[in-house]
This record gives C-alpha cells, structure tokens and sequence, in this order.
C-alpha cells in the first residue's frame, strides 16, 4: 500500500491526529511519507491547518492543502459562499498520482465524514478513494453513538466497492465509560474491520519525540506500532 485516505465517522473525531501517528510511524522506518488535504475549511490564508499540525508532529512529510476555505461549512458549501473553486477528483487523483511518484506513503485526510460534499455535483471523499484507487481508514469516536456511524460509514464505504481496511479510534478518554469500554469489542463488528489503534485524548499537545512515543503504543504492527486490542482491553476492568 503506497496511498491511505483517512475518513472520520463525522467532525472532530481526531483524523488529524490519526494522520500524523501514521506518518510519524512511516518516518520512523525510514519512508517518504506526503499528506494530503483535498480541501479546508474554517481557516484563512496564514492560518496553520491540519497539514502544518501533520508536520508538526510528524516531522520531516511532504505537505500538500489543495484548496482553502474561510467559514467552517462542508467544502461544497464553503466554496460556494467565498465565490471559490471546488475540489474536483481529477485533482486530487493527479496530484497523488505526482506525490506517489515520489514518496513512498501518501496520506490523503478527508474532510469531516465520508459523504461530506467537496462540490456542487455531489463529490465526496469516497468518490476520491474510488479515483485514487486506495483503500480506506475509518477514524471513530470512542463513545456513546460511535456504532452506529461507524456501521453507517462501513456500509457506504462496501456499497461502493472500497476497501475498510481498519478502524482507529481518534482520541481514547482519559477516563472512559461504560460505552467506550465495551465498544473496544463492538468497533471491528461495526465497522466489518479490524481495531488498528486507540489514541489517547490530548496526544496533540505533545512535542514530536513524546508524539511518535504514544503513535508507537497506540497503533497497530499493521502501521509499525504495538498496539494489541486485547492487551489495550485488559487494561480496564469491565463489570
């Protein structure tokens, strides 16, 4: 695999930071890892966005934002009230296709869920998995609800002939529930995929070297970590 595009199960569920372990990971064996961000919102030109945050933690990755928008709104919406362009698929496909040539990994970070819209015909990130011809990470949540929009995500991601190759959850609560506890068992169900990973809650604030410290821990051998989900889950006693 040269090409992963990350999704989230919807907003703020932690895919900058499941992007960037990855990445640290890859670094840390030696690969060429870029990231991509097709398009982002709620920010404006200077501001740092998902991929400054990527680099940050990750280190030394090629960095790519093709498209940039001022209010926080899906991209499709967002373009449409700055009287900006759209992100169509072709360009995201040709510019993966000029950073795969010269990277070894490249990340490709969608825009809150996997149905978001990115234009006004109705593109989504799946359609951009679908042109890029790569498979699909699910970033869920680690409570209450995250079944069911992990089992919606999976289901859209098979009807339309792309491969799940895992879920990870984004940000593991410092202190976690019932739901949490018992959904470390429900999330491959859910998600017809394996658990890939849990990053605990705040791991952003981190500097780089604590950063692929935690990634290390809190992925899978899958990505070059050592993260165990039976091993994770018998940390906690679940009564």
């Amino acid at each position: 695999m040269s090409v992963l595009v990350i999704t989230g199960t919807g907003t703020e569920v932690g895919k900058t930071a499941v992007t960037a372990g990855i990445a640290a990971l890859a670094r840390a064996e030696g690969r060429r890892v870029a990231v991509l961000k097709p398009a982002q919102t709620g920010l404006l030109p200077g501001e740092p966005g998902d991929v400054a945050e990527v680099a940050r933690l990750a280190g030394d990755v090629t960095t790519r934002e093709l498209a940039r928008y001022p209010d926080p709104l899906a991209p499709a919406t967002a373009a449409k009230r700055a009287g900006m362009a759209t992100v169509r698929p072709q360009d995201v496909a040709a510019e993966v296709t000029k950073l795969d040539e010269a990277h070894d990994l490249v990340l490709v970070e969608g825009a809150g869920g996997l149905l978001v819209r990115f234009d006004e015909g109705g593109t989504t990130l799946a359609d951009i998995a679908w042109a890029v011809n790569a498979p699909v990470l699910i970033v869920a949540q680690a409570g209450l609800g995250t079944l069911n929009t992990t089992a919606l995500t999976a289901e859209a991601l098979q009807r339309r002939g792309l491969e799940s190759i895992g879920v990870v959850v984004g940000s593991w609560p410092l202190h976690p529930d019932l739901a949490s506890l018992t959904n470390l068992a429900d999330l491959p169900e859910a998600a017809g995929a394996p658990l890939l990973g849990a990053l605990p809650q705040g791991v952003t604030k981190l500097g780089s070297v604590d950063f692929l410290a935690v990634a290390k821990r809190s992925f899978s051998p899958w990505f070059g970590g050592e993260f165990d989900p039976e091993t994770f889950a018998a940390q906690f006693a679940v009564q």
